[in-house]
């Protein structure tokens, strides 16, 4: 239903306060972070649509790849009719395979609080409402969950937000990629109204904010 009725939530999207935050909010580096290590990890996030978070991420320099999908919720299934119903428990996610010699996790989450979502939105971001566009991090490993405990505590502390971090901090279940044609949607489809109101300024921000962390190329190999 966003997909058919996103021309109708541009206007609106222009005047949210989540429009405003597309501006970026540059954060401080996370006082806890995760162990350097060699090879790849794997990071799972959810932040409102999974195109811009997905594009977001693309352009993050360390990260391999990134896949749209569904995570979060107790139906051993997933696919977008479904958890766009929001009965399923799943949320719009992305999983980002990374290289730890070049982010860390805890970058990762500096990125996805300052320009990806807005962390005080309780299951909506923008346009889109609903538990299936929750903010969420979906931990893999105790290290993970600890990074990120520390960070929204960090980011409490210092009131970075005017609004209390609604952010679920959770344990990663599954992770269900998501239809072919929603990934890489934002690369593919730079014109998309949706995405130039909605997305575009968040990639923008990052280019502005961390302008080391970003690539201007895509992930993915592209």
């Amino acid at each position: 239903m966003r997909r058919l009725l996103s021309t109708l939530f541009v206007a609106l999207a222009a005047c949210s306060s989540a429009a405003a935050r597309d501006e970026g909010l540059k954060l401080p580096a996370p006082a806890v972070d995760a162990t350097p290590a060699a090879g790849e990890a794997t990071a799972v996030f959810a932040g409102g649509c999974f195109w811009g978070v997905e594009g977001v991420f693309q352009h993050v320099r360390g990260v391999k790849s990134v896949r749209a999908g569904y995570s979060g919720g107790d139906a051993a299934h997933a696919n977008y009719d479904d958890v766009s119903e929001g009965d399923t428990g799943h949320a719009e996610s992305v999983r980002v395979v990374y290289d730890p010699a070049q982010v860390t996790y805890g970058q990762l989450l500096q990125v996805f609080f300052s320009v990806v979502q807005d962390p005080t939105q309780l299951n909506r971001q923008g346009p889109d409402t609903g538990t299936q566009y929750r903010s969420a991090i979906f931990y893999a490993t105790p290290e993970q969950k600890k990074v990120a405990d520390a960070y929204v505590a960090q980011l409490t502390a210092a009131k970075s937000f005017p609004a209390p971090i609604v952010t679920q901090v959770t344990p990663l279940k599954a992770f269900y990629p998501a239809e072919d044609y929603h990934q890489d949607y934002m690369r593919q489809n730079p014109d998309d109204r949706y995405i130039v109101i909605n997305d575009l300024p968040k990639v923008l921000a990052l280019q502005r904010i961390y302008p080391e962390r970003y690539v201007p190329g895509w992930a993915n190999g592209r």
